[in-house]
């Protein structure tokens, strides 16, 4: 039996940020959720059982947290801004998919969020 592929995701990842258009965006921030799923060769940790044979998903939090600090007037920027920066830190990352979500956009809509979904190879 072979691996044909891994993934390690981080799943509803929540923050208050100030990205936006909106000048209240910008002062008052908003709810904001991340969703990643890395493809990552996970073939020797799971049999050393070592964290250093994989993708540290501790580390990429970091990197997500200082990533949405930074005010963004788009989420589409926010989103690459993240992917590039673990694609760079993490060299092994075979591919990225990014979800980020503002759960309350001010469009006068009741809704679950916006999203923007980004997907790198």
């Amino acid at each position: 039996m072979t691996l044909d592929n891994s993934y390690i995701s981080l799943n509803g990842l929540r923050f208050h940020a100030y990205h936006g258009v909106m000048e209240q965006e910008t002062a008052v921030g908003n709810d904001y959720i991340v969703d990643l799923k890395m493809e990552y060769d996970v073939t020797k940790a799971m049999k050393t059982d070592n964290v250093e044979d994989t993708l540290n998903y501790a580390s990429v939090y970091d990197i997500v947290r200082e990533e949405m600090m930074i005010p963004s007037r788009l989420i589409e920027n926010v989103a690459y801004r993240i992917a590039k920066r673990l694609g760079k830190a993490f060299s092994k990352i075979i591919s990225i998919e990014i979800r980020v979500t503002k759960t309350n956009p001010p469009m006068g809509a009741d809704c679950d969020g916006a999203t923007v979904e980004l997907q790198f190879s």
